[in-house]
């Protein structure tokens, strides 16, 4: 059974920082590019980061420069850490493949707020 479990969000306030972590479990972690995805209310959701098996990252425009995905294959694990969080960064945060290959996580909420 595939498992993406996402943690370490939480309330934070403008400029501060958070580090996303993503646990997997029943995929061969290591040869999936991956991706972290946020929602915000009344929004749809997007991609933010993309990593592939390799490690070369990909990041939206919005984030650039602020925040920095990474993954460690042997842990099965992916991690994004979040830097200069603004309000707009308000959101639940998930991962998946970047072909949204399994079922969603539950996420972890991300409230950047003063």
């Amino acid at each position: 059974q595939v498992l993406l479990v996402e943690s370490g969000g939480g309330l934070v306030q403008p400029g501060g920082s958070l580090r996303l972590s993503c646990a997997a479990s029943g995929i061969i972690f290591s040869i999936r590019p991956m991706a972290w995805y946020r929602q915000a209310p009344g929004k749809q959701r997007e991609s933010v980061a993309s990593i592939t098996s390799g490690g070369t990252p990909t990041y939206a425009n919005s984030v650039k420069g602020r925040f920095t995905i990474s993954r460690d294959n042997a842990e099965n694990t992916m991690y994004l850490q979040m830097n200069s969080l603004k309000p707009e960064d308000t959101a639940v945060y998930y991962c998946n493949t970047i072909d949204y290959r399994y079922t969603w996580g539950q996420g972890t909420q991300v409230t950047v707020s003063s």
